[in-house]
């Protein structure tokens, strides 16, 4: 698939492009100069192309250790992979010297550039874009991201310009659609590290700060078992704590994240041990109906191991027994020791989420299930409760017919559950189980 890398100094207007250019809002964006971080990237029909869109950090002059510098590395990274670079400027603000020098240094890169002039809406604003010319990257294509204006004819520019590849929509062998694994976690547990780690480049910017990762930004890789989309995510704080706009767009971002994933990694630190609000993050993983995996980052820093999985078996026994069972991968994200266990344990994992038990088998079960424990009274009646089947998987989802069935005390519906569990290794994947009563024709209406 071609890649077409929208690039620029910051607060041009790029990733508002790149949302429009998507068609959907995929990138935070703020009045804040600096907020996209890391590439987000996303496909799009351009014209009868589908191309994959990356947006990017803004350009700037900066030490190469700073933050800033990273940001900038990791755009110049994406214009390495370019098919088609698209330069915005700001039209409003006129051309400044940082664009002159990123454009002169876009002149050497030997990639095709189209060079756009964005904020040019009303009559005024193609005559303030063709200050562009300066930047000798061509004819400047004049846009309002913000307002919709000449996006149609950037789209079919940037059809024309991308190279005629033979046969290629048509010749890409079909791929099967990825597993969709979303990172998630507390800030600083090294969720942006364990993505690097996992797809062997500096893809994510990581350092000391907490909260680096602002949007959550997608990354395809594949193994020997087929395609995974990670996806890594901002960290989650305490509602409490979430103050500002922008850290409260970034939460937004992830919690979609979540809920678009089949699984979620879970990170939290090893050295800390599980917090409450790990706990908070797992719980809605359940309530969601994701597969969920626990990863235990930082474990070469951890002392006493064996008394480490001991503390975390016990909190998640005491405080997630919902998801009883659930798989702990412990591993070094800046290492690397461990790594190699995750995907296995991911895959194992969307296996039990997707898993569907026979008819037959379920109800000898549930038979047994019965004798051993009967229904309970309700309101001096015992339940009468008849057969039981699968209504769906992702997560696995059981439906208990029989009289007032819908009545099940939460006690019985645990039993049940946890029979459930147990008997057909659903161990660690949200389990769904629901009581549906029988219409008596003769009741009174």
């Amino acid at each position: 698939m071609l890649t077409v890398v929208i690039a620029g100094r910051p607060n041009v207007g790029k990733s508002t492009l790149f949302n429009r250019l998507a068609g959907g809002r995929r990138a935070i964006v703020s009045d804040i100069p600096g907020v996209t971080r890391d590439r987000q990237q996303a496909e799009a029909m351009l014209r009868g192309r589908l191309v994959r869109l990356i947006d990017t950090a803004g350009l700037e002059e900066s030490d190469p250790d700073s933050l800033f510098g990273r940001m900038r590395a990791s755009s110049e990274a994406a214009v390495a992979q370019a098919d088609l670079v698209v330069f915005v400027v700001d039209a409003r603000a006129g051309i400044v010297p940082a664009d002159e020098h990123f454009a002169a240094w876009l002149r050497r890169q030997n990639r095709p550039v189209l060079l756009v002039a964005n904020k040019a809406e009303g009559r005024s604003g193609g005559a303030a874009a063709m200050e562009a010319w300066s930047l000798g990257l061509g004819e400047p294509l004049a846009v309002s991201a913000e307002h919709g204006e000449g996006i149609a004819d950037l789209m079919s520019e940037i059809a024309d310009r991308l190279p005629q590849a033979e046969a290629e929509a048509a010749a890409e062998e079909a791929s099967d659609r990825p597993l969709k694994l979303a990172i998630v976690g507390r800030p600083n547990a090294g969720k942006s590290t364990l993505l690097n780690r996992l797809v062997g480049e500096e893809r994510m910017i990581t350092g000391p700060e907490p909260g680096l990762t602002r949007d959550a930004v997608a990354v395809l890789l594949q193994d020997e078992n087929g395609a995974v989309e990670l996806v890594d995510t901002a960290g989650l704080r305490r509602r409490a704590r979430i103050e500002a706009p922008l850290e409260k767009l970034s939460v937004q971002s992830t919690l979609a994240a979540l809920r678009m994933a089949e699984v979620v990694a879970l990170v939290v630190d090893a050295t800390e041990g599980l917090h409450e609000q790990d706990l908070q993050i797992g719980r809605l993983i359940e309530r969601e109906g994701r597969a969920l995996v626990l990863v235990a980052n930082k474990w070469d820093a951890v002392a006493d191991r064996e008394a480490a999985r001991r503390a975390l078996a016990e909190r998640l026994e005491s405080s997630l027994a919902q998801l009883e069972g659930i798989a702990v991968v412990p591993l070094s994200a800046l290492t690397g020791a461990g790594t190699a266990r995750l995907l296995p344990a991911v895959r194992a994992a969307y296996a039990t989420w997707n898993m569907r038990v026979p008819t037959g088998e379920l109800n000898r079960w549930f038979e047994a299930a019965l004798e051993r424990h009967p229904p309970p009274l309700i309101e001096g009646r015992r339940l009468k409760l008849r057969y039981i089947t699968q209504a769906k998987a992702r997560p696995p989802t059981f439906v208990v017919f029989g009289t007032r069935a819908e009545q099940m005390p939460a006690s019985f519906t645990r039993y049940l559950v946890r029979g459930l569990r147990e008997t057909f290794g659903l161990a660690g994947t949200p389990i769904r189980l629901q009581g549906r009563g029988t219409v008596n024709p003769f009741a009174e209406k």
